[in-house]
């Protein structure tokens, strides 16, 4: 089995299509938080564990650009995502794997499920662009909640005309004891 064919199953077996996309993506997106934590293909991690924000690899071209989105299409809850989808990073014109180089749209903020709502996807998906792109939505800081709830990846990635679903991968987080301190930073305290 290839390895876009084994994502795209196990991206159907998690729902994430049709919840987010509507196709997998080609191959595994490297992500790792401190401590050498790594997002596997739904792993369950702690909003302990993903507090900082993670590094990110992929197969990249140099001269390419790409957009990294990070949601959760369980907001506030999978059984009540009213909020569908939260976005906890959104990172465009990253010039070949530079993640600290490209545009900010959102700044990252880690999992935040509220308790009692059980597991969360937190997805990550990489797109390419068909060159440097003007973005239009507003830039939001860390310490700011309003305006990440709603967000719709596939409008988006129509919106912008986003060329491939270069990678992807997600990890799923319910509650612990660090959560009251994501919500406090949300509300900007």
């Amino acid at each position: 089995m290839s390895e876009a064919t084994e994502l795209e199953t196990i991206f159907k077996k998690n729902k994430i299509i049709p919840d987010v996309v509507t196709i997998g993506p080609k191959s595994l997106l490297k992500v790792i938080y401190q401590g050498n934590i790594e997002v596997n293909k739904g792993n369950e991690l702690t909003p302990t564990q993903v507090k900082e924000q993670p590094t990110v690899e992929w197969p990249h071209e140099d001269a390419s650009f790409y957009t990294l989105i990070m949601t959760d299409p369980d907001a506030p809850s999978r059984k009540n995502p009213t909020f569908r989808e939260y976005q906890h990073w959104l990172v465009a014109n990253i010039p070949g794997c530079a993640v600290e180089k490209g545009d900010i749209l959102k700044a990252y903020v880690g999992s935040g499920p509220p308790e009692g709502t059980g597991l969360h996807r937190y997805i990550f998906l990489l797109y390419k662009q068909m060159r440097k792109l003007k973005f239009t939505e507003e830039h939001i800081a860390k310490n700011k909640g309003s305006k990440r709830g709603k967000f719709n990846t596939m409008a988006f990635v129509k919106k912008y005309k986003l060329e491939e679903l270069v990678a992807g991968n997600f990890y799923v987080a319910q509650w612990d004891e660090y959560v009251p301190q994501v919500h406090k930073q949300l509300s900007g305290k």
